[in-house]
């Protein structure tokens, strides 16, 4: 660094990295993109030097969105705009980057349902699904709702999942917590009897579970999102993200095969290329594909398969307490992929319980989803009316205002589907 860009850093920086040396060798990240456009609902959103710190260049992490509309482009739009500053005003200022880490799974998803609030707002009957995906370092962050979908490749070449499938034909759970909720699952019905096409959700027709927006359908289609955090080995990976005009076509194994040993920006191009091959150009048909290297190291050559390898895999490493932390911890083994969190409930006061290892951490007289400041008694606990026993008290944080408690509520199935947020 030179010493005209340590002037721009405030001096209580310096000391605090210096302290907690804060120094983390990072990965280069190269990235690529290809659509094809059948209706012009799919965006995209691309930011590679975003700062933690503002004014500080050393703590950029990068940020790779596609958004995939339905029923009109306006909640795809309104969240590529939104939906990165909703997240990031959840995170406490001025915490180490471990603690800021630590903070996302929290902070999506109360970024995702800030948005999805916001946007029916303004009344506007579109969805879209959002897979959102943070790279920081060797740490990847990925929160989903709906059928767009991220895999990573390991740099030894096996492949992992880091999104949720919400389709209501392939998710039981799903299906089980919408009817739960007041909402009717079933298949289009021709009027002679006959049911034809996938499950969807009634009123409204659709086919998802979780979206962002899609407000003519009821709340109990969520925006919560489900949020899985991985750390990579110092070998790196490859993360593919694509909606579902990719996955309706392609495997993610035939996304690996037929992309290996392709720059980024080519990769993302056969993707999308052998997709519209197999099926057609049906739906808009889009893919990012973003490869984390070891410093300075040129993009992979195809990786040589053992038996065995490069299949998919559902296990991860967990992290154990006798692990290092994310920051000092060497690589034990070529193909590593530690599993940090992972949580998909739909249950607000699970996603922002104060069990969160960080809780103490947040402001308590602030909404913990819409950041609005509120008075001392003036927020609801955002267990208030939950059955859970134990430790978790209605009367403990963190607190919602009144407007983000009746959408928890709308979500739950607690008030009618369909019923104003009041204004806040």
């Amino acid at each position: 660094m030179s010493v005209k860009n340590d002037r721009t850093v405030p001096l209580a920086v310096l000391l605090k990295r210096e302290l907690t040396s804060e120094k983390v060798e990072k990965p280069d990240i190269l990235h690529g993109q290809a659509n094809q456009s059948k209706k012009g609902e799919d965006f995209t959103l691309l930011k590679t030097e975003c700062q933690r710190i503002p004014g500080d260049g050393v703590s950029t992490f990068a940020v790779f969105a596609l958004f995939d509309g339905h029923n009109g482009s306006a909640a795809a739009t309104y969240s590529k705009e939104n939906l990165l500053n909703n997240v990031l005003s959840a995170i406490p200022s001025h915490i180490s980057r471990d603690e800021w880490l630590a903070a996302l799974p929290r902070a999506l998803v109360a970024g995702f349902i800030k948005t999805d609030k916001d946007f029916q707002e303004k009344a506007q009957a579109s969805g879209t699904t959002v897979t959102f995906v943070i790279v920081d370092g060797w740490m990847v962050t990925v929160a989903s709702v709906g059928d767009s979908y991220c895999f990573l490749e390991s740099a030894e070449g096996s492949i992992y999942s880091l999104s949720a499938d919400h389709r209501l034909e392939s998710n039981e759970e799903e299906r089980e917590r919408i009817t739960a909720c007041g909402g009717e699952v079933g298949r289009l019905n021709t009027g002679c009897g006959a049911e034809i096409g996938p499950l969807r959700c009634w009123p409204g027709g659709l086919c998802l579970s979780r979206s962002i927006g899609d407000m003519d359908v009821g709340e109990f289609i969520v925006p919560i999102p489900f949020v899985k955090q991985v750390k990579l080995s110092n070998a790196g990976g490859r993360l593919i993200i694509s909606s579902d005009g990719v996955w309706d076509a392609l495997t993610s194994e035939m996304a690996v095969s037929c992309s290996s040993g392709l720059p980024a920006d080519v990769a993302a191009k056969k993707i999308v290329k052998e997709s519209i091959r197999l099926k057609g150009l049906r739906d808009d048909t889009t893919c990012i594909v973003v490869d984390i290297l070891p410093p300075e190291k040129p993009p992979p050559l195809p990786p040589r398969r053992k038996n065995g390898k490069g299949i998919f895999k559902s296990m991860f490493c967990k992290k154990t307490a006798d692990l290092p932390s994310h920051t000092d911890r060497k690589c034990y083994e070529p193909d590593l992929v530690e599993e940090i969190y992972e949580e998909g409930s739909a249950k607000l006061a699970e996603r922002l319980a104060m069990a969160y290892p960080l809780g103490s951490m947040f402001k308590l007289f602030v909404c913990a989803v819409c950041q609005v400041d509120m008075k001392p008694g003036e927020g609801i606990s955002v267990h208030s009316g939950s059955c859970r026993g134990g430790r978790v008290r209605p009367w403990d944080g963190p607190f919602l205002c009144p407007s983000c408690l009746l959408k928890k509520d709308a979500m739950e199935g607690k008030r009618p589907s369909g019923a104003r947020l009041v204004d806040r």
